[in-house]
């Protein structure tokens, strides 16, 4: 109880004598120093706010402004063409004002307005300039004279030292296509996919919506994207994730891998502590937005932050219709769980953040408390894995007063999620390659209770000092993750480090106090509906068939002599693995991003084309070595085609999707939206590409390199596979399906992928298929035991 006590600043009794008060100097210094902290934030805020609000201006451009107008008065010429004068005579000024402090104050607005206005313009400015794409369409490596002098006016209205968000105001909003030239690309896209009949029924349904109500939808749509920032964004998320009433473990969360081979300290506490110290870290970052804006590789092109507001404090609440994402602007604690308890852990005392020492002290004592879980709670979390609906019933019903809302209200307000799994994981044992998708699978569901779903992140930390972490997906896109995740992962091992014993380094102070069990009431009504839910998230959870490996007979390196994009290479790797497993096509999805334009999120790639086909059937046909490789490239530069329009605004899914919206708000029925809605991706696809690289030294440390992550399957009867291109020599390969399905077997579908990849870079370079010599230099490193 000794927390209880310190958590009051003062206790008062009623005596004969009067009234004895008592004030705990420890509370009240903590409660000042809680809101020293508090003020400061909000006073960076401000700040940020303003830096952010004049970009890409300074504020100290505003007294350059005022400075230069003033001088010009005084060298008795008028830049404001009278306006200053008129200023003057419309100035409210009191009696004791003398005439040349007016014209001074007169001076000083015109020039605040001058200064607004060559922000205004600047601004305007800038995002016409960011509103140009051709660039992208250039062939690499040649450049046109245009796109030279574009990139030597986005330098010069870009401005010095952006903040996170500096860029918001000046991107452009995401274009709305013309309905003919999304039909015109959809029809094209499922045209492999169809025999004649099909193609014709499907032409006409499209001609008809053409037509008839697409331009009524259409009109509609123009109006949002008048109004909104991206006319997708929020529809996005509102229909795609917050109303899926199906269980979001597996169905929608992500996972993100640790180093694949090494782990810098078998301690699970200390791993912990440095990996807390530093999430906290990027976190103070983010909010004085230090952090610099994302770019497109290469280029100075921005990329939208807006997804990176909601990574830390923030929760997905569930409701019978639909859930919603709470986001808060602070907590400085986090909710750990482990062996079936909930405890709340605050990372800052007296004002500052706890060394990572002390807080791995702090994780080691709630490793070793012995307290069991109170009734119902262990496997609590198990309402955040199974159907939504019951969950928001049971949370409505539960968790809505008392002790339960305290503690919900309290994992919920986290920081993030921290579960302490008591089993080992990573690639390690007699069997790598099942130990990596055992600890896959553990990532993406674990025991379907020992992860708190709903939170914008649970970090996961293994008994033998492994750590992975899984994702909601609503608030944000994987990329956006995985940015923070780079960061940790980096600043855990390379900057904080650990002492000789394994342990985070530093002091600890003993008086810290011990970190609060949360406690619950839970009835037997209620743990009846967590069996239940449990068992809709268990049976979820069994059915998946998870398969990850390292490609390293070759990577990039090859890939790009024969100039070949790498993911154009993989893509075309895919389906022809898919071709030859299941001897047919299917609708294939790969993630790309819109972040070009502001709130944007992703754009689907339809990778199965007619030009991959027609390259697949020749190679499988067994036609001609140059028939093929220029089939090949093709298909591939088509693909290549087809991602830049996705980037650009010009894709077919989410045009397709907010159309559909409409129809759905006016009452009406297309049966050309209904059917292209309802078609099944049973090949969802996604990179996950490193975006800080300057944090890893690949070339010198080859063991430091994550595995990536991954997702579950999008259809029943499909792969999910997720793919991170690493250094010049790796591919790390994620493949999600279901045992229910008898036409799916991840294993297998792994093997045609090796053996597609050896395929087609023997069919574009036959003398390149030996192991190249920086794989045979590579140091060996040794499997985890």
């Amino acid at each position: 109880m000794a927390e209880a006590h310190q958590a009051v600043a003062f206790q008062f009794t009623v005596t004969p004598d009067g009234i004895d008060l008592q004030l705990s100097h420890q509370a009240l210094t903590e409660i000042y120093l809680s809101g020293m902290r508090s003020w400061k934030k909000r006073i960076v805020r401000v700040k940020n706010s303003v830096i952010t609000g004049v970009y890409p201006a300074s504020p100290s451009s505003w007294l350059f402004v005022v400075i230069a107008i003033l001088a010009t008065m005084y060298t008795r010429s008028d830049p404001s063409m009278g306006l200053i004068a008129k200023i003057q005579e419309h100035l409210p000024v009191s009696q004791s004002m003398s005439t040349q402090c007016q014209a001074v104050v007169s001076a000083v607005l015109f020039s605040t307005m001058l200064w607004l206005m060559l922000i205004f313009t600047m601004r305007l400015c800038l995002k016409q300039l960011l509103s140009y794409h051709r660039w992208m369409f250039e062939q690499h490596g040649k450049m046109s004279t245009t796109t030279k002098i574009w990139v030597a006016l986005v330098r010069i209205f870009s401005g010095r030292k952006p903040l996170l968000y500096s860029y918001q105001g000046s991107l452009p909003n995401l274009p709305v296509p013309t309905i003919k030239d999304t039909v015109k690309r959809y029809l094209e896209s499922v045209r492999p996919l169809m025999d004649d009949k099909e193609y014709e029924r499907m032409t006409k349904l499209a001609a008809e919506f053409e037509s008839s109500l697409g331009n009524r939808l259409q009109w509609y749509l123009k109006l949002k994207a008048l109004w909104a920032s991206n006319y997708v964004s929020d529809w996005w998320e509102e229909y795609v994730y917050l109303r899926g009433r199906s269980p979001i473990m597996v169905n929608s969360n992500y996972y993100g891998m640790d180093f694949l081979y090494v782990t810098p300290t078998p301690i699970q506490a200390a791993r912990a502590g440095n990996s807390i110290h530093s999430f906290f870290l990027y976190r103070r970052k983010l909010n004085k937005e230090e952090l610099k804006p994302s770019r497109i590789p290469g280029t100075v092109i921005p990329l939208c932050a807006a997804q990176c507001e909601r990574i830390f404090n923030t929760t997905r609440i569930p409701g019978e219709e639909t859930d919603t994402v709470q986001h808060w602007q602070d907590s400085d604690y986090i909710v750990v769980y482990h062996k079936g308890r909930y405890f709340r852990l605050r990372v800052y005392q007296a004002g500052r953040l706890l060394s990572p020492r002390e807080i791995e002290f702090q994780i080691q004592r709630i490793l070793d408390d012995p307290s069991p879980p109170s009734k119902g709670e262990a496997k609590l979390g198990a309402l955040t894995a199974g159907d939504r609906i019951p969950w928001a019933k049971a949370r409505t019903k539960y968790f809505s007063s008392g002790v339960n809302k305290r503690s919900l209200d309290c994992i919920e307000k986290a920081a993030f999620f921290v579960t302490l799994d008591d089993e080992e994981q990573g690639m390690m044992g007699d069997d790598p390659a099942a130990s990596l998708d055992r600890y896959a699978k553990s990532l993406l569901h674990g025991k379907c209770y020992d992860r708190w779903f709903d939170k914008s992140f649970t970090v996961v930390y293994y008994k033998n000092g492994k750590n992975g972490i899984n994702a909601e997906h609503s608030w944000a896109d994987a990329p956006v993750l995985a940015h923070v995740w780079e960061y940790t992962l980096a600043n855990d091992s390379f900057q904080l480090g650990y002492n000789a014993e394994g342990h985070c380094k530093g002091d600890v102070d003993p008086s810290l106090p011990r970190p609060v069990k949360l406690s619950w009431e839970i009835p037997p009504e209620c743990e009846e509906q967590i069996a239940q839910s449990l068992a809709v998230a268990q049976a979820l959870a069994d059915d998946v068939d998870f398969h990850v490996f390292s490609f390293q007979e070759f990577g990039k390196g090859k890939v790009k002599k024969c100039r070949v994009s790498p993911d154009g290479f993989i893509q075309m790797a895919l389906q022809l693995a898919y071709f030859r497993e299941r001897g047919t096509f299917c609708l294939t999805y790969e993630a790309s991003m819109t972040r070009l334009f502001r709130e944007g999120r992703t754009e689907t790639v339809r990778s199965c084309t007619n030009e991959s086909s027609a390259f697949i059937r020749a190679l499988e046909g067994g036609e001609a070595t140059d028939v093929c490789k220029r089939l090949f490239r093709v298909a591939s530069e088509k693909h290549q085609l087809l991602y830049r329009l996705a980037m650009t605004g010009a894709g077919i899914d989410r045009h397709l999707f907010c159309l559909y919206v409409v129809s759905k708000y006016l009452g009406v029925e297309s049966p050309f939206l209904k059917e292209v809605l309802s078609e099944p991706w049973r090949l969802s696809t996604s990179q996950t590409p490193i975006q800080q690289v300057e944090l890893f030294d690949i070339e010198n440390h080859p063991e430091y390199v994550s595995c990536g992550g991954g997702f579950g399957p999008v259809a029943d009867d499909g792969y999910g596979v997720s793919y991170c291109v690493l250094g010049e020599n790796m591919i790390n390969f994620h493949i999600s399906c279901k045992h229910s399905c008898p036409d799916t077997d991840a294993h297998k579908f792994g093997t045609q992928i090796r053996q597609a990849l050896r395929d087609l870079l023997k069919l574009l370079s036959p003398n390149q298929t030996e192991p190249s010599k920086t794989e045979e230099s590579q140091p060996k490193v040794k499997k985890e035991q």
